[in-house]
């Protein structure tokens, strides 16, 4: 499992998460998994695109895993 640190930030959108820890190749390729429901945020799936992720919480997609500490 991938970790991804916030540093400062209180939170990071969901589509810039999948961007910066090259989980998929861009901001849009993002929006697009996420929209089709690819995505699972704490194991439910997430549809929305600009959802605030936070310290704890766990992304996954296609069986790899994020958590955001």
């Amino acid at each position: 499992m991938k970790e991804l640190a916030l540093g400062d930030k209180p939170h990071i959108d969901l589509c810039d998460l999948m961007k910066v820890t090259d989980l998929c190749d861009s901001g849009g390729a993002a929006k697009h998994i996420i929209a089709a429901g690819e995505v699972k945020v704490d194991g439910a799936v997430e549809l929305r695109k600009r959802c605030k992720i936070r310290s704890g919480q766990v992304v996954e997609y296609k069986g790899q895993k994020v958590k955001v500490v």
